[in-house]
């Protein structure tokens, strides 16, 4: 059995298949996901598992060399854009808009059950050594 924390197979799979500058989309439940990419739904309810809570997870496994933001967080969400920068440096913001377009260059989007607005991170993976 693994080791480390995260135990869904579908998820640890495509952080195992990311190389350097690769990206992740963690969003909460209304982020419209590309048909072409690849979702992981770990929504069960409203807020369960938390876009935080899936976040912390996923930072266990990957290596993040830089995340990308929609600035409106900062005005709509500002308890999860703080949440987001105590655990994460360089951050990039754009728009809402910028941000849904860049999701389809994601190897996967991870849908939560997060229930509130614009919780929703890029996470471009970096390099162990």
């Amino acid at each position: 059995m693994k080791k480390s924390k995260m135990i869904n197979s579908e998820l640890s799979y495509v952080i195992s298949k990311m190389g350097h500058t690769d990206s992740l989309t963690i969003g909460d439940c209304g982020l419209p996901i590309p048909n072409e990419t690849k979702r992981i739904d770990l929504a069960l309810t409203d807020n369960v598992p938390t876009f935080i809570q899936t976040l912390d997870v996923v930072l266990e496994e990957l290596c993040v060399e830089e995340a990308i933001i929609a600035s409106e967080i900062k005005e709509k969400n500002p308890e999860v854009y703080s949440a987001i920068k105590k655990r994460v440096s360089n951050i990039v913001e754009v728009t809402h808009e910028e941000f849904k377009v860049l999701t389809k260059e994601s190897k996967a989007v991870v849908r939560t059950g997060e229930c509130s607005p614009y919780a929703n991170i890029i996470l471009k993976s970096g390099v162990v050594f």
